[in-house]
């Protein structure tokens, strides 16, 4: 290979000269004489090899806690089972229940995978070295090959790992319920859990590197996710006794996420025909898509490369300063998630309804936070309908978290009273003390819920749920003034992380900062949980009637504890 050839890696044509021209020189003035990639390479080794030693023993050190970890709470567990079923315990009864929610729920967790995998490379990518290598090393003529192949090979390394996980827990899942042979339940399983991340890392790639494959991950990313709802819809109702074959036939041979299950499906009594081609089907593009990476590595523009170390770099800093929102939306902003659609409407001619009239036009022209909103009810419906069977603390923990997630869900609609927190200067224009304005900033958000528990309720009506379905409007109010007290939370407070009220005991700065930080809906999740598992259990209008009551006091006090946090952040921000 010519000097010029190997200064530029793969790619021909335009691709090269671009490449050459955003290293400040042309393939015509780099020679084989100027060509010291090697001997950059090697010094830079040997310079770092005290760092590279440290960093060395922090790795293994974080290795060692994880395999420690996955031990104690996955390994010596599943053990002590197979121990019980050898001595009698008998969990195949929750064989069927699981075979019947695989197809769904495989689909499901694969389609998620390579989702992630995707949106993770409009923002940052499996190819982002350090902001050291992308600002000074391959400024300078080096082949840009060698240099990020590593990093390639890393990300694919880390996807390997929560892969390796799933995989043996469904081989555990399996050996218990099923009775299959272990040897058998893991290979098969391996199968989905070391292709589909690895296939993740590849798409990530050809996102970060290709426009066109970027533009097009943002515009079916809201279909793909909706897509993982309906496969996770179907498996529940797979489990919950009510299958659909044809569907679950169309699922499975729909994409590789599919195919995961039919592997996984392969050694037990509910095999599909074609495990081994599905098999091969995850394996031989994941093969040809790793060599074809690995080749395409170094075509990854110079200019993307720095954009994304500096994003990654900015978030990394914002996590470790705790700040959580400004991380989340650098993400959002770097993915592109920020386009807006041109909704109008009429302004109202009267005074007072401006400020809903603001909330409502932002929302509609940001659909993404629309369609998340409607996406996580969903869940939150789901979980609702086992806490109706389940008794005592089940009952509680599955309302808990179906209350968690309509909490996600409403909290994308308080967007606008965020918004108006992180800047309390914003607020100048409004008439309205500031805590009376952030009170008003629950209005839209509560309409909006209300409408969408509305259509849930009514949903499972249809599907032959009772009254109880009622309850989803009921838990909006106290959920919104919960996200609400989120929302005047001001700055972090980080000096919550280094408080211990213990003299003699160890810290709890963590524990603190979390109360502070998620103070609504610790407070709001457990004491709804508790009227609302009644009422699902009872079903009866009595028993709505209180859950009502108690939800309408709970979000009274939650209201008023979010004006007096928000009566705060002025004075706060002055004084800052």
């Amino acid at each position: 290979m010519s000097a010029p050839d190997t200064a530029v890696g793969a790619g021909t044509g335009a691709e090269d000269q671009e490449r050459d021209e955003e290293r400040g020189t042309t393939a015509a003035e780099w020679t084989a004489d100027d060509d010291w990639t090697d001997e950059a390479l090697a010094l830079l080794r040997a310079l770092r090899a005290p760092h590279r030693r440290n960093r060395a023993k922090q790795v293994a050190f974080a290795l060692y806690c994880t395999v420690l970890i996955l031990l104690v709470w996955g390994g010596v567990p599943s053990l002590g089972l197979f121990l019980q079923a050898s001595m009698g315990a008998d969990y195949t009864g929750y064989g069927p229940g699981l075979l019947a929610g695989l197809p769904g729920g495989a689909a499901a967790a694969g389609l998620a995978v390579l989702l992630l995998a995707v949106r993770d490379g409009l923002w940052r990518g499996p190819v982002v070295p350090p902001r050291a290598t992308t600002d000074w090393l391959l400024a300078h003529p080096v082949r840009p090959r060698p240099v990020l192949r590593p990093w390639f090979w890393l990300s694919c390394g880390l996807a390997l790992l929560p892969g390796l996980v799933a995989a043996l827990g469904g081989m555990v899942a399996l050996g218990l319920t099923v009775r299959t042979g272990l040897p058998a339940a893991l290979a098969w399983c391996l199968v989905g859990g070391a292709c589909l991340p690895l296939l993740g890392v590849c798409a990530g790639l050809l996102v970060q590197r290709d426009p066109r494959a970027a533009r097009w991950a943002r515009r079916l990313s809201p279909y793909a996710s909706a897509l993982v709802v309906a496969f996770a819809v179907q498996s529940a109702l797979a489990v919950a006794g009510h299958p659909v074959p044809w569907l679950e036939r169309v699922e499975l041979w729909s994409g590789p996420w599919g195919w995961a299950g039919i592997a996984a499906l392969a050694p037990t009594p509910a095999a599909v025909p074609g495990g081994p081609l599905a098999a091969a089907l995850l394996v031989v593009p994941t093969v040809l898509g790793l060599v074809l990476a690995d080749r395409a590595v170094a075509t990854v523009s110079l200019t993307l490369l720095r954009e994304r170390a500096r994003t990654a770099a900015g978030v990394l800093a914002a996590l470790r300063t705790v700040e959580l929102r400004a991380a989340r939306l650098a993400v959002s902003g770097a993915s592109g998630d920020g386009g807006r659609w041109q909704v109008r409407l009429p302004a109202p001619r009267r005074p007072r309804l401006v400020l809903y009239w603001r909330d409502t036009l932002s929302l509609l022209r940001t659909p993404a936070r629309l369609g998340r909103a409607a996406l996580l009810a969903v869940p939150a419906l789901l979980c609702a309908v086992p806490a109706q069977d389940a008794r005592g603390p089940l009952s509680w923990a599955v309302t808990g978290l179906a209350l968690l997630f309509g909490y996600q869900a409403l909290a994308q609609l308080l967007e606008p009273a965020r918004i108006e927190t992180d800047d309390v200067r914003r607020a100048s224009w409004s008439p309205y003390p500031f805590a009376g304005l952030m009170l008003r900033h629950a209005v839209v958000p509560t309409a909006l819920g209300l409408l969408l528990g509305t259509a849930g309720a009514v949903a499972a009506l249809a599907l032959g749920g009772g009254t109880a379905a009622w309850l989803a409007p009921l838990a909006v109010p106290p959920l919104v003034a919960a996200g609400l007290v989120n929302a005047c939370r001001g700055a972090a407070r980080r000096d919550l992380l280094y408080r211990s009220p213990q003299p003699s005991g160890g810290s709890t700065g963590v524990l603190m900062f979390t109360a502070w930080y998620a103070a609504g809906p610790a407070v709001a999740v457990p004491l709804l949980a508790l009227p609302l598992s009644a009422a699902l259990r009872g079903g009866t209008a009595a028993g709505l009637l209180q859950a009502a009551a108690f939800g309408l006091l709970l979000a009274a006090a939650l209201l008023q504890w979010a004006r007096l946090r928000a009566a705060a952040l002025p004075a706060r921000a002055r004084r800052t």
